[in-house]
């Protein structure tokens, strides 16, 4: 009778290797207190991403069907239409995301903690006051982050083969302008710091999320005003008559037209409007010949000025956040509890 011997195996009892968690401490406790709202936050954006690549690859194959890009989409007419009209709901949706975040994560973050006394459990831990907030801001901003920069980018790429297409999205409107690049990500972080911002001074969930709403459509209507305010305007004039066929200057594809006027000998600009009153055609003729009028001027924003004004407006947003956020660290210095 033979014995098989071999040398022990050390180290290996057959149990399964322990992991290391992947959030541990403040962390663990912060995205375990939210986790809800991350998680539904998350998931929101990756459905807004399936939807907008499903959406993509069907327009492209119909636009490929009917021979595009060596047909224009104006020669498609009413067929193309259900294909522009979806960009419309995805749009609305990625406009009212700063809105429903600023209400439903901002504003509740800290009010909730302040409201029902969590806080002071925390401040009665080894954690920092700084700590703790740093953590709370840090962890919500990665997921609003990452859950409005993906579809940003994604409507961004289906957007792009028509962008020059100003009967599908007119690229200084709201519904193009905040959605692509990297306005829609800054207009989230100030509109859910401002909650925040607003939850810290009430100490009142329900009340900082009504104010935080007010806040939110303040600075929708504000963001409004501005966008077309980051631009660089560019005049262009001519000297051929206003009445005469092609009188009227060519402006660069997708231009967003501000405003014309009549220019005159002088370089004085007169309303468009001006002698319109005039009954006979000879007669409007002979009130601009006595105004002096000469050509056109025409005020627009190229599309080539898009990229720029966004990251403009991105970091204006930005340094707008950062402000708030240094007030959100002085104010948790003392009346954080």
């Amino acid at each position: 009778m033979s014995t098989l011997t071999g040398t022990p195996v050390t180290g290996d009892t057959g149990a399964p290797a322990s992991r290391r968690p992947l959030l541990t401490g403040v962390t663990w406790l912060v995205w375990r207190q939210h986790r809800a709202a991350y998680l539904t936050v998350l998931g929101a954006g990756v459905l807004l991403v399936a939807w907008t690549v499903f959406q993509r690859d069907r327009m492209l194959d119909f636009l490929t069907g009917y021979g595009w890009p060596a047909n224009g989409v104006e020669t498609l007419g009413p067929k193309f239409e259900p294909y522009a009209a979806a960009f419309q709901p995805v749009s609305t949706a990625l406009g009212l995301i700063p809105v429903v975040l600023g209400v439903f994560v901002g504003a509740p973050l800290l009010a909730g903690d302040l409201e029902h006394g969590t806080a002071k459990l925390v401040a009665a831990q080894t954690v920092s006051r700084t700590r703790w907030l740093a953590t709370k801001l840090g962890l919500t901003a990665l997921v609003i982050t990452v859950s409005t920069v993906a579809p940003s980018i994604a409507f961004g790429w289906w957007w792009e083969p028509l962008k020059q297409e100003a009967t599908v999205l007119d690229w200084t409107s709201g519904a193009a302008f905040d959605t692509t690049g990297p306005v829609a990500a800054a207009l989230t972080l100030f509109t859910v710091v401002g909650g925040v911002a607003i939850g810290v001074v009430l100490r009142r969930t329900l009340a900082a999320m009504v104010v935080a709403f007010g806040f939110a459509v303040a600075v929708q209507l504000a963001w409004n005003w501005l966008r077309l305010e980051l631009g660089d305007v560019v005049t262009v004039t001519t000297d051929k008559g206003v009445l005469a066929e092609g009188s009227f200057p060519t402006l660069p594809d997708a231009a967003h037209q501000l405003d014309q006027w009549y220019l005159t000998g002088s370089g004085e600009l007169l309303g468009w409007s001006t002698c319109v009153d005039e009954e006979t055609e000879q007669a409007r003729e002979l009130c601009l010949r006595q105004a002096d009028v000469i050509g056109w001027s025409v005020d627009y924003l190229p599309i080539s000025q898009m990229a720029g004004m966004q990251w403009l407006g991105a970091a204006i947003l930005l340094a707008l956040t950062a402000a708030v956020t240094a007030f959100l660290f002085l104010w948790a210095r003392k009346r954080l509890v």
